[in-house]
This record gives structure tokens, C-alpha cells and sequence, in this order.
């Protein structure tokens, strides 16, 4: 990083405001309001986790989101 600003490189960043919603999405989907499973498109074990890139990466499968077990 050091040597980033020693060139006088600019990064942009940004930050997601996930404390703020997550207690009120979690008590949304507790209350069945919401169901979560709609945005989970594939379950796989985290020893998959280099192929489950793969696929992500080139949608492969409509890849959208995926949960890695341990």
C-alpha cells in the first residue's frame, strides 16, 4: 500500500450499510415477512469453494448467490 501512495495513486472505496439493516431484515424474516431463500441459487461445501467461483464468476448455472458450508 505504501508504495500505492508513494505514486500518488487514488482509491475509491465504498462501505454497504449492513449493521444498519441486518437487525431489521432478521426480524422481517422471522416474522415471515420476507423469504430469504429466493436470492440463495446454490448450497455447496466449502471444500468446493475454487469450482463455486468458477461458476459464479462466468454465471454458470444462473450462479447469484451461493452459502459455502463448512
Amino acid at each position: 500500500m505504501g508504495a500505492a501512495f508513494a505514486k500518488g495513486l487514488t482509491f475509491k472505496m465504498g462501505q454497504t450499510h449492513v449493521h444498519k439493516y441486518l437487525k431489521p431484515l432478521l426480524g422481517r424474516i422471522e416474522r415471515g415477512e420476507i423469504d430469504p431463500s429466493f436470492v440463495i441459487t446454490h448450497r455447496y461445501a466449502l471444500s468446493d469453494t475454487a469450482e463455486v467461483y468458477k461458476r459464479f464468476a462466468t454465471e454458470q448455472d444462473e450462479c447469484v448467490k451461493v452459502v459455502l458450508k463448512p
